[in-house]
C-alpha cells in the first residue's frame, strides 16, 4: 500500500515537469481561492484549487441566542455557527386578536403557523361579508358574477369576485360578441365588440332563418345572407301548393261554423299533459306569454311572433304551447341569445277557448273527485277550505303574512284568501274562497288546491319561522273550526290520542317505599296462589283428630236425612244404662259404637 501511494505522489510530480518540448503539462494558479465562503463572513484562503471550499477556520467571540433571547451558546464559536434551537414557546406578536398557537421558539427565517380560528371578511370585490373564513386568509371569494360595466359601455363583467380594477377587460379591450341587433336583420351581430362604433354590416350575415309561403304552411331553413348591400333571404317566399289550398278551406268552412272542435267538452282540456305542467311550474310568467301568444292569433295580419330569448325551460313552454294552439315553433340563435319563433300555418284554426288558468281548474277538480270517491263519505260531506296556523311569530300582522305567502297563494288562479286572527291569540286561519263572485268553484276543487301548495306553505313558513305547525282545516265565518287535519301529532309534538287517552286514564298511584327488611305486598300471582295453600294446609291440621272426625260424621248423616233417627236412640241407650246402674258387656259395646253417631 506505501508503495502505491509512493508511486502515485511520484507520478503526480512528474507530471508537473516540463516535456521535453518545452510545454508545462499542467498548468498551476499561484493566487489565492478567495470565494465567499459558507459562513457569509470570509473568504477562502487557500491556493486556487478545484470543488467545494472548506469549513471556515475562523472563530468569533460573541454570544449566539435564539429570538427569544433565553437560549444561548457561550464563545468561542466556529464561524457560521446557526443559532441554536430553543425549547421555550414562541413570543412573537400576531396581527389578528386571536391567541398564539403554542409552538417552539425558531428563527427569523421560519414563520409562525397559521391562525386557525375563523372569522368574518369582506370578499375580494366587496358585496358580501362572508363569515366562517380562515383568519390567515387573504383572499376571500364570494362567487358571484361581478357584473360591472365595462370600459367600452355594452358589456358587462363577466368575471367571478376579483379586486376592484381587474375586470376582463384590464390591459386589453373588450373581447366579447358585440351582440348589438343589426339594421339589416333582426339577428345579432357575431363580431368582436367594437362600440362604441356601430356594427359594419357589409359581411352576409350567417344565421338561420326559415322562409315559408303565404300560408305558413311550407317552410324551408336557409341562411340570411343580409347586408348593406344585399337583402338575402329576409324577403323570399314560398310558392303554396294543393295541400296549402285544402287547409285554407278547412280554415274557412270551421270559422264560417264558429266550430271549435278542441272544446266540444266542459271537461275537455286542450292544453297537453307537459304543456300544464310547465304552467304550474311558473305561472305568472306563462300567463303573461299566454297573452301574447292569443294577441298574435287574433291578428290577422301577423305572421310570424318573436319571443325573447330565455333559458331551456321557458322555451321548452313556449314550444309546447305553440304546438296546441296549431303553430309552428323554432329555435334561433345560439345561446345566450338563443330565442322562439313561431309561425301561422294552415293548422292553425284559432286559439282555444279555455286559458290555461280554467284548464288548470279543471284538471284540480278531476283530480279531487278522484281523491272524494275513494274516501269516506265523512271527508267527502265536510272539505277542507282553508290553513291553521299554530303559535304564530309575535307581532305578525296580516301584511307581513300575506306577502311572505303572496309567492304559494298566486299559484292557485281562482281562488282568493281571508287571513283571520282569533281572540285566542296562538293561532291564524286562512279561508280560502273564490276569487270573484261569478267564479264557482267546488268544496272538493278548493280542497284540492289547498293541498297542492301545502308542501309549498310548510316550507315558506319552516324557512322563515313565521309558525310553529300548519295544518289543513274547515272553519266557518264566525272562525269556529269543524275540522282538522289529523296528522297524529299536537302542537307539543306528542302524539294526539296518547294524550287524550291519558287524561281520562285512573290517577296514578305511587307506592310508598317499603322499610328496609320488610316484604312487598306486589308479588308474583303465582307466589301468592302458593301462600295461600300454605294457609289452608295450615288450617287442616287440628290438635284433636277424634274430635274432628265425629264432627264429619254428623255433617254426613244431616246430608243423608237420618240424624235425628240417629240422636234419638243413643239418648235411650244412655237412660237405660242410668237407671239399671249396671248393663252388660255387649250393651256398653253398642252403646261406645253409637255414641261418635251421635
Amino acid at each position: 500500500m506505501e508503495r502505491q501511494a509512493t508511486k502515485k505522489k511520484l507520478k503526480s510530480l512528474n507530471a508537473f515537469q516540463m516535456m521535453d518540448d518545452g510545454i508545462e503539462a499542467e498548468h498551476i494558479c499561484t493566487r489565492a481561492c478567495g470565494r465567499l465562503l459558507k459562513c457569509g463572513n470570509h473568504t477562502c484562503p487557500e491556493l486556487c484549487h478545484r470543488g467545494p471550499c472548506g469549513s471556515c477556520r475562523e472563530a468569533i467571540f460573541d454570544e449566539l441566542a435564539c429570538h427569544c433571547g433565553k437560549t444561548v451558546l457561550q464563545p468561542p464559536l466556529p464561524c457560521g455557527t446557526a443559532s441554536p434551537p430553543c425549547r421555550f414557546e414562541c413570543e412573537r406578536p400576531k396581527h389578528c386578536s386571536h391567541p398564539q398557537v403554542p409552538h417552539n421558539c425558531h428563527g427569523g427565517d421560519e414563520k409562525c403557523p397559521k391562525c386557525p380560528f375563523l372569522s368574518q371578511k369582506p370578499c375580494l370585490c366587496g358585496k358580501k361579508v362572508l363569515k366562517n373564513q380562515p383568519c390567515f386568509a387573504t383572499e376571500v371569494r364570494c362567487g358571484e358574477v361581478c357584473g360591472a360595466k365595462l370600459k367600452c359601455g355594452a358589456h358587462a363583467c363577466r368575471k367571478q369576485c376579483h379586486r376592484p380594477g381587474e375586470c376582463e377587460d384590464a390591459g386589453t379591450r373588450c373581447l366579447q360578441q358585440c351582440g348589438k341587433t343589426k339594421k339589416v336583420c333582426e339577428h345579432s351581430c357575431d363580431d368582436i365588440c367594437h362600440a362604441p362604433s356601430s356594427c359594419k354590416e357589409d359581411k352576409p350575415c350567417q344565421h338561420k332563418m326559415y322562409i315559408t309561403c303565404e300560408c305558413q304552411n311550407l317552410k324551408q331553413e336557409v341562411k340570411c345572407n343580409a347586408s348593406k348591400n344585399a337583402d338575402g333571404n329576409s324577403k323570399k317566399t314560398l310558392t303554396c301548393d294543393d295541400e296549402c289550398a285544402r287547409l285554407a278551406r278547412n280554415h274557412r268552412l270551421a270559422e264560417a261554423l264558429n266550430i271549435d272542435i278542441e272544446t266540444h267538452t266542459d271537461d275537455h282540456v286542450p292544453y297537453s299533459t307537459e304543456t300544464m305542467k310547465l304552467y304550474r311550474a311558473n305561472i305568472n310568467w306563462a300567463h303573461a306569454e299566454e297573452r301574447e301568444m292569443r294577441i298574435f292569433a287574433a291578428d290577422e295580419d301577423e305572421k310570424r311572433l318573436r319571443f325573447k330569448p330565455g333559458p331551456p325551460h321557458q322555451r321548452a313552454f313556449l314550444h309546447a304551447l305553440a304546438e296546441d294552439f296549431g303553430f309552428d315553433s323554432e329555435s334561433i340563435d345560439p345561446e345566450p341569445h338563443r330565442h322562439i319563433l313561431i309561425f301561422k300555418t294552415p293548422r292553425f284554426v284559432k286559439a282555444p277557448m279555455k286559458t290555461l288558468a280554467q284548464c288548470l281548474r279543471i284538471r284540480l277538480t278531476q283530480a279531487s273527485s278522484l281523491t272524494a270517491s275513494t274516501e269516506e263519505p265523512a271527508r267527502r260531506i265536510n272539505p277542507f277550505n282553508g290553513f291553521l296556523l299554530l303559535h304564530p311569530r309575535f307581532g305578525l300582522t296580516v301584511d307581513d303574512l300575506r306577502g311572505e305567502l303572496l309567492s304559494a297563494f298566486q299559484s292557485t288562479p281562482g281562488l282568493a284568501y281571508d287571513i283571520s286572527f282569533p281572540s285566542s291569540g296562538d293561532q291564524v286561519i286562512i279561508r280560502a274562497r273564490p276569487a270573484t263572485a261569478s267564479t264557482a268553484i267546488s268544496p272538493t276543487a278548493v280542497e284540492a288546491s289547498l293541498k297542492s301548495i301545502k308542501p309549498t306553505l310548510s316550507a315558506i313558513i319552516s324557512a322563515k319561522k313565521i309558525a310553529f305547525a300548519l295544518h289543513l282545516c274547515t272553519s266557518d265565518a264566525e272562525l269556529s273550526i269543524s275540522r282538522r287535519e289529523n296528522d297524529g301529532k299536537t302542537s307539543t309534538g306528542v302524539d294526539g290520542w296518547s294524550q287524550v287517552a291519558a287524561k281520562g286514564a285512573a290517577p296514578r298511584v305511587l307506592r310508598p317505599k317499603e322499610a328496609v327488611g320488610k316484604k312487598s305486598g306486589f308479588t308474583v300471582l303465582g307466589s301468592r296462589v302458593k301462600e295461600k295453600k300454605m294457609k289452608e294446609v295450615q288450617k287442616e291440621v287440628v290438635e284433636d283428630w277424634e274430635e274432628e272426625i265425629e264432627r264429619e260424621e254428623k255433617e254426613a248423616h244431616h246430608e243423608r236425612g237420618d240424624s235425628d233417627e240417629v240422636n234419638d236412640r243413643g239418648e235411650s241407650i244412655l237412660n237405660e244404662g242410668t237407671i239399671a246402674g249396671s248393663a252388660m258387656d255387649g250393651e256398653d259395646e253398642a252403646v261406645k259404637e253409637m255414641a261418635p253417631q251421635a
